[in-house]
């Protein structure tokens, strides 16, 4: 069995942090196990599906490298949900309804004030071709529910959440399709999973009840349900779910300049018992994902998590991963220089600046103006190479009795403006003979 998953978001808005997790945990599970990864656009919601929402999505998911092997849009699939609508209601499992909303409204209110389950009393069952033709004349049109068979319960293991069991006599008829003939989620989504192969269907937690209602409608269709991975939401820092992670988005993590590889190995590991390493591939993330390993407790997400597991992967960035988004003349030597004080990539800018200058260096103390001048002299002296730091600061260390701070830190100061930075063994040959004297000139007033 060749293993198939689909990614399949509404694109009526932007991809917001639990999505991406959604999508990346299809993708892994596609990539582990040879298969294919898919996406589906969900956008039977004609009035609210936009064109930007969807390019918005594909280009997310490029951003983060989880390139699908094919893509569908549930648009163009109208005759297909209508063929099997009518194959349905032939076989008695779809059937039309007649309330109005705030007929069912109140008959939820009713058996909630009874202290039953809100579930859909079936009236509409009930109803002679005459009572439906006096609705049809008074300008009703009717909603369609799918008949849930009553006889055993609904029961699947779920490769998450284990064991599951529903009594369909607690579940109300879903609503299929609208008054005025729209789809709503379900069937679509079950006629696509079947018609598309698909083999594992990963989502939230908040759709484990519609899997009940939905493992019916595959069996109806003749088609054994996929597997179901259900997963536990993504809560904040604060513990619980936070409106902020559903606006939280690639848009936000771009500007923030995280790298995408870093909310994959992030994503790929919180909710499971494996710790979130820095990787700066997913492939090596890959082997070790399983569903076993996600547990039912609620995920979560610390952003502060993300930023320190984004610097860590950044030190581990070789100069070909990076080259194309640092400023022009920047080699490989001067990336392995400065890399190891960067938390993201863009602040590497502000570093090669203190290699190529100008500079603001602050006023020195008279005794340190008088050291530099010594410097200058030894520095002069020097051959210049890649040692030229050791060789230099070993003759001052001699010659002035300073170490330390003292002997470091005013020709720190002197050189790069500021009191902390890359290794002055390393950026000093960056800076360059000429340019390292003139501004211990400088320095030295």
């Amino acid at each position: 069995m060749t293993v198939i998953t689909r990614f399949a978001p509404s694109p009526t808005g932007h991809l917001h942090v639990g999505n991406i997790r959604a999508a990346l945990h299809n993708w892994m599970w596609a990539r582990k196990n040879g298969g294919r990864f898919l996406l589906r656009l969900d956008d039977t919601d004609v009035e609210r599906s936009r064109e930007e929402y969807a390019e918005g999505i594909r280009a997310d998911l490029a951003w983060l490298g989880l390139t699908p092997d094919g893509e569908e849009r549930q648009s163009a699939r109208f005759a297909l949900y209508e063929a099997q609508f009518e194959r349905l209601k032939a076989a008695g499992r779809v059937y039309p309804c007649y309330e109005t909303a705030q007929e069912l409204d109140l008959k939820r209110k009713v058996l909630l004030g009874r202290g039953l389950p809100p579930v859909y009393d079936r009236a509409a069952l009930s109803l002679t071709d005459e009572q439906r033709s006096v609705f049809e004349a008074d300008g009703r049109r009717p909603h369609w529910r799918f008949k849930l068979e009553h006889e055993s319960p609904i029961e699947w293991t779920d490769l998450i959440r284990g064991p599951q069991h529903f009594d369909p006599k607690l579940i109300s008829d879903p609503v299929i399709r609208r008054e005025d003939g729209s789809w709503l989620y379900m069937l679509p989504s079950v006629i696509d999973d079947v018609d598309m192969g698909i083999t594992h269907v990963v989502r939230g937690e908040d759709h484990v009840s519609n899997t009940a209602t939905q493992i019916q409608m595959f069996t109806a269709l003749g088609a054994p349900p996929p597997a179901f991975a259900h997963e536990a939401l993504l809560t904040g820092t604060e513990g619980k779910l936070s409106k902020r992670l559903g606006s939280l988005g690639v848009a936000a993590f771009r500007e923030q300049d995280i790298e995408p590889v870093a909310l994959i190995a992030l994503l790929a590991r919180i909710g499971t018992s494996d710790p979130v390493e820095p990787v700066t591939d997913p492939a090596p993330l890959l082997p070790g994902f399983d569903f076993a390993r996600f547990g039912r407790a609620p995920a979560r997400f610390d952003e502060a998590e993300l930023g320190a597991l984004n610097q860590r992967i950044v030190h581990m960035l070789d100069y070909e991963a990076v080259k194309d988004r640092l400023p022009d003349g920047m080699d490989a030597a001067a990336w392995a220089a400065i890399r190891p004080n960067l938390e993201k990539v863009n602040q590497v800018r502000d570093w090669w600046l203190v290699v190529t200058g100008p500079l603001d260096v602050p006023a020195l103390e008279a005794e340190d103006r008088a050291f530099i001048g010594e410097a200058i002299d030894a520095l002069a002296a020097l051959s210049w190479g890649n040692e030229v730091w050791k060789e230099w600061t070993g003759v001052l260390k001699e010659r002035t009795g300073r170490k330390g701070k003292s002997l470091f830190l005013p020709l720190r100061l002197a050189l790069t403006g500021r009191e902390h930075g890359p290794d002055m063994g390393a950026l000093l040959p960056l800076i360059g003979r000429d340019a390292a004297l003139k501004r211990l000139r400088h320095a030295a007033g």
